[in-house]
This record gives structure tokens, C-alpha cells and sequence, in this order.
């Protein structure tokens, strides 16, 4: 007879029902449209910046570094972390942070669908939110808040959600293989980490990016002649 197996779990049931959260609410299939949206990768591509896997890894990083996924990590942590009576106008700040339409709908709807579908879990924060437009990471905080998911689990989990977004989108245009899919989300695991630790102590201040090309390509996707993505 093989001898019996032991297992220690150092895991609290808190924990993994926090996990399962987290899981749930930054999974593609909740319903958020997440998969309409590109970030003005579309127009990226068609304009031959994007061409293949190494370009969209240095246009990811570019996106998560200086452009929305830093200040969205910003959002989020002040949306987890401040007054919940202070929430509406750092909904405003952040809508208006949007360069363009597009970006103002990305957010808005993904947001505005975020707290629409998180009120299964409900909580004191997206209660306060639930008669506005909220940008998305302001959404994702303060559901993370009002259960207790750890700041920077909810922030990591937000910027890979964002990220397999922009790759899957990516794998439709250029097109891409799913394996070299596959490479760039790897590619981009340390780069995630290193934004977590690095907006720390971010102050609202700090908001603003440095993506000029991509903002461009979130303006000039408005009038795109053919589009299969919302941005």
C-alpha cells in the first residue's frame, strides 16, 4: 500500500473566500463588456505600431508604466483606502482624467457594470456608488474594501486583469498565436509587481501619464472606418 499523504494548509478560510472574491470579480466572464474595449490598441495596430509580440510587450508595458494602468492603480487604492463619503468626486477626478471619448466610456461602462454586478455582494462603498458613472478601478476598490481583499491583491489582480485584455485583444488584430499570447502575459508578471510596490504611497498628485501614442490612438480610433472594439 503507498504511504498515506499529509498536507499542512496554512490557509485561512477568510483567505480563500477573499482568493474566490477576487477570482470572481476580475474574471472574463464577469459581466463587465471588457472584451468590446481595446485602449486605442485597434487603431495601434492598423497604424503598424503593433505588429507583433514583441511591439504589443513594449506597448503593454508602455500602458501599464506611464499611461492607465499606473494612474487606474492610483484610483483604486485611494478609491480602497479614503472616505467612502468622498467617493463621488473622486469619480468625477477620474472620469475626467479620461483623454477622449472612447476612454471615458471605457471606464465609465466597465465601472458603471462592475458595481451593477458586485451588488450581488453588496457593501457600503458601491452603495454610495451605485447612482453614477464610476470609473472601473474605482469600482474594483471599493468592492475590495467592502470585503476585505487586500489592497495590493485587488491592485495586482486589476493590472493582469487589464493586461490579459489588452493581449487578448491583441491575439484578434494583429493576429497573434495564443502561445505568443501566452509570452507577453508572462513577460509582464514582474513588470505588474513593480507597479503595485511603486504606487505604495501614490497621492492623488501623482495621477497623470506619458503615453502619447496611445492617447492619440484612443482619438483617432473614433473615427477608425472599420472597427470590431468599442475603443
Amino acid at each position: 500500500m503507498p504511504k498515506a499523504i499529509t498536507t499542512v494548509t496554512t490557509t485561512n478560510t477568510d483567505d480563500l473566500l477573499r482568493l474566490i472574491q477576487l477570482l470572481a470579480w476580475l474574471s472574463p466572464g464577469f459581466p463587465t463588456g471588457g472584451f468590446a474595449f481595446s485602449h486605442g490598441l485597434e487603431w495601434s495596430i492598423e497604424a503598424g505600431d503593433v505588429v507583433d509580440e514583441t511591439a504589443l510587450g513594449d506597448w503593454a508595458t508602455d500602458v501599464l508604466c506611464n499611461g492607465a494602468g499606473r494612474s487606474d492603480t492610483i484610483l483604486l487604492r485611494h478609491a480602497y483606502a479614503g472616505n467612502p463619503d468622498d467617493l463621488p468626486a473622486l469619480c468625477a477626478l477620474g472620469t475626467a482624467l479620461g483623454f477622449g471619448r472612447e476612454r471615458r466610456v471605457e471606464t465609465c461602462a466597465q465601472g458603471s457594470a462592475f458595481i451593477r454586478a458586485g451588488n450581488v455582494w453588496g457593501g457600503t462603498r458601491i452603495a454610495v456608488l451605485s447612482d453614477q458613472e464610476v470609473p472601473y478601478p474605482i469600482a474594483v476598490g471599493a468592492l475590495a474594501a467592502d470585503h476585505d481583499v487586500g489592497v495590493d491583491l485587488a491592485a495586482a489582480a486589476y493590472l493582469q486583469a487589464f493586461a490579459a485584455g489588452l493581449v487578448s485583444a491583441a491575439v484578434r488584430l494583429i493576429p497573434l498565436g495564443q502561445t505568443a499570447g501566452l509570452h507577453v502575459r508572462a513577460m509582464l508578471e514582474p513588470t505588474i509587481i513593480e507597479l503595485v510596490k511603486r504606487t505604495h504611497d501614490a497621492a492623488l498628485d501623482d495621477l497623470g501619464g506619458a503615453c502619447f501614442r496611445s492617447d492619440i490612438a484612443a482619438l483617432r480610433h473614433e473615427t477608425q472606418s472599420t472597427r470590431l472594439f468599442r475603443t
